[in-house]
Formats: C-alpha cells, sequence, structure tokens
C-alpha cells in the first residue's frame, strides 16, 4: 500500500489529532511562558495623601434654656427645628401673681416719693419758719429778762417776777432748739430726710425685684439660632433650673471627627478637606482643619479634631454623622503606583517590594514609598517611569515567568 493511500485511509484521524496536537503545544507553551496576569505601568501624577475620618456636625456650643421661677406654663411659642431671632418669645408662664407684686411694689414707691418730697417742699419751709419764730421769742424773752433785772435791782419788782422772766427765756431758748434739730433733720444730710431717702430707695428696689420675678415669666432666645428640642408644653408646671429647650446658636458651624493617634503628626492646622453628610453622600462640602485637641483619649487612642465649614450647604444639620477626608500632604508630579501593586512590609519584612516584568518574569523590586493615598502611594526610588509591574503583588512569585494580560 503506497503512503498516499495510507495517508488518505487514516485522514480523518489525522483531522482529529493534529488539533490536538497544536491545542497541546500552545497550552504547553503558555504553561511554559507563566499565567496571563493585569498589568500597570508606572506613571507621573497628582498624589494627594487624606487622612480618612467620621464624626458629627456641632455648633461652637449650645444653650440649654429654662425658667428662673417655678410656675404654669401659659403658652411655649415655638416648636423643634424653628429658627427664631435673638430676644424672640419662646415661652410664656402664668404671670398673674408677678404682675400684682409688682403693682404693690410700685404703689409703695409712690408713697415713699411722696413722703420725701413732703419732707421737702413743705416740711422743711415750715421748719425754717418755725426756727425763725422761736429766734424772735427768744430775742423777746431775753429782751424781757434784761428789763427785769434792772427792775429787780431798782426795787420796783419781786424776785417772783424776775423768777418769771428768767422761766420765759429758758423756755424760748428750748423751743428754739427743739425748731433747730428739726431743721436740721430736712436738710440734705439730715437723719430725717436720709430716713426717707432710704425708704424710697428700699422700695424702688423692690419694685425691681418683682419687674425682674415678672420678666421670669418670659423666657426669651438669648441668641439667634435653631431649636433643637423641646421639652414642655402649656399646662406645665415647670420648676426653676430644669432644661425646657435647648437652642443652637447661629454661627460657625463645624465637623468633630476622632482622628487615630498614629495619623496625629501628619495634621496641621489650616488643612483643607472635603466632607459628606451620611445621610447626603454625593453632595460634598469644603472644610478647614480649626483646631486639634492637644489631649488623646486613653480609653480609644484617638484624638479629636475640629473642621470649620465656611459654607456649610442647606442640608446639614445639628447632630448629622459626616464622613472628612483632610488632606495632609500633595505631590503635583509624583510617579505613582496603585496600592495593590505594592507589597506593603515593615522594616523587618525587607521593606516595601513589587514585582516587575522583566523579560517574561515577576521580579521581586525593592521600592522606597513616599506619600500613601486611598488608592496609590508614591514611588521615589526603585522604578522608573513606564516599568511595569504586576497589578497584583500577590498574584505570583517572584521570579515566576508571567504574561501581561492584554
Amino acid at each position: 500500500m503506497t503512503a498516499l493511500a495510507l495517508l488518505q485511509r487514516h485522514r480523518w484521524r489525522l483531522l482529529i489529532t493534529l488539533p490536538v496536537l497544536a491545542l497541546a503545544l500552545v497550552q504547553a507553551l503558555n504553561w511554559w511562558r507563566g499565567p496571563e496576569l493585569a498589568t500597570v505601568a508606572v506613571v507621573r501624577g497628582e498624589l494627594i495623601q487624606s487622612v480618612v475620618a467620621s464624626g458629627h456636625v456641632e455648633t461652637p456650643h449650645r444653650v440649654d434654656i429654662g425658667a428662673q421661677i417655678t410656675a404654669t406654663v401659659a403658652r411655649v411659642a415655638v416648636g423643634e427645628g424653628e429658627t427664631v431671632s435673638a430676644g424672640a418669645i419662646l415661652l410664656e408662664l402664668d404671670n398673674r401673681e408677678a404682675r400684682a407684686n409688682l403693682q404693690q411694689a410700685t404703689m409703695a414707691v409712690a408713697q415713699a416719693s411722696a413722703r420725701l418730697r413732703q419732707l421737702r417742699e413743705v416740711q422743711a419751709p415750715v421748719a425754717t419758719q418755725t426756727l425763725r419764730q422761736a429766734l424772735t421769742n427768744l430775742d423777746n424773752a431775753r429782751s424781757v429778762q434784761r428789763r427785769n433785772q434792772d427792775l429787780h435791782r431798782q426795787g420796783f419788782i419781786s424776785a417772783a417776777a424776775l423768777e418769771n422772766a428768767d422761766k420765759a427765756v429758758a423756755l424760748a431758748e428750748a423751743q428754739y432748739q427743739s425748731a433747730r434739730q428739726q431743721l436740721d433733720g430736712l436738710q440734705a444730710n439730715g437723719s430725717e430726710l436720709a430716713q426717707a431717702s432710704a425708704a424710697l430707695a428700699v422700695a424702688e428696689a423692690a419694685r425691681m425685684a418683682a419687674q425682674a420675678r415678672l420678666d421670669y415669666t418670659l423666657l426669651r432666645a438669648p441668641l439667634a439660632g435653631t431649636i433643637l428640642s423641646r421639652r414642655v408644653e402649656a399646662g406645665d408646671v415647670v420648676q426653676a433650673g430644669k432644661t425646657l429647650l435647648t437652642l443652637s446658636p447661629t454661627g460657625k458651624t463645624q465637623l468633630v471627627v476622632d482622628i487615630d493617634e498614629k495619623n496625629l503628626r501628619l495634621l496641621r492646622e489650616g488643612q483643607p478637606a472635603q466632607a459628606s453628610a451620611d445621610a447626603y453622600p454625593q453632595e460634598r462640602f469644603a472644610a478647614v482643619l480649626g483646631r486639634i485637641n492637644p489631649a488623646v483619649n486613653r480609653q480609644t487612642g484617638a484624638v479629636e479634631v475640629r473642621l470649620d465649614v465656611p459654607q456649610p450647604p442647606a442640608t446639614l444639620r445639628q447632630d448629622m454623622t459626616v464622613s472628612v477626608d483632610i488632606e495632609v500632604a500633595r505631590r503635583s508630579n509624583a510617579l505613582l503606583l496603585p496600592l495593590a501593586a505594592v507589597h506593603l512590609a515593615d522594616a523587618a519584612d525587607g521593606g516595601h517590594w513589587v514585582l516587575r516584568i522583566e523579560a517574561g518574569r515577576a521580579q521581586r523590586r525593592a521600592v522606597r514609598l513616599g506619600l500613601i493615598g486611598s488608592a496609590h502611594a508614591e514611588v521615589l526610588d526603585g522604578l522608573a517611569a513606564g516599568d511595569v509591574v504586576l497589578a497584583d503583588a500577590q498574584a505570583a512569585s517572584p521570579g515566576q515567568r508571567v504574561r501581561p494580560l492584554r
């Protein structure tokens, strides 16, 4: 049998066997060349290193508003979430007793004032006139006394008549001293006028105290802001010192976050940040690191950081949960690699390394890193722009043959 006949006789077997052999050869070649794996190239670009944290929205402080007296609530003028201006009425208490006390105190002031005017405008002029009359009477009595003394020496009058003249002088002197003391008491520094002035001051103080108690029946907003909570209704009997309303003053909005203390060395006041409320994750807004708490929480190992929000969005609310990315460093022309391509290790493990593609093999290459961002790392040494490395540092073993995924 000729070769041609033999070939024709087994052509179907050859048609089946040859593709199998070819496939086996290709598979053997691919096995020898190694698995097909994803790769990335080292490129230059901008890298931002950030510290990520979560926290909540907070104004610089809150104001707890409560009554200063025990009374029944007559009216509640605001509700939760309402915005109020400074001095706006928030709550009214029953003021009937306070108004009556103020009216009584006002009348006491009027009486004390009338008494003081009476002393100044009536009694003081009368006392002046009385003193003048007493002085005149005293002068007359002394003149009569001197005449009687002359007449007694001449024997024209008896000793009894002289004694009566002496008594008249003594009486006139007593009346003069009494009138003088009364006028002295009505002078500007006199005791009677001072007593009346003191009584007026006491009455005025009592009126002011009554006015203050009446004012206590109106609870006003000490600052402009938003009512966060209300714990009172009309008809409730409230006690002094109990918090009835909580006000969030209008002012600088802040984000309060806790940062792991290992990142403390990266933080500086004034660093920019981007934040978003968990309720509105697509609405990002700018913030600035304003204050770093000097103390570290012993239990959590975290430090409290406050960020100022220059232009808070309208959707932001007190105590909302927020996520914050604080920019701690930036490089504009850095060699970049995805973090997944870098084997991050401690110095004890030999440092960081990647698997660079060299002549079809994944060769271990030590690298020195700079900034480390959320997805990329800066390569300071060990690689050059354009070098190709495995996208996953764990995908192959050092020295293994690999094929870049096309």
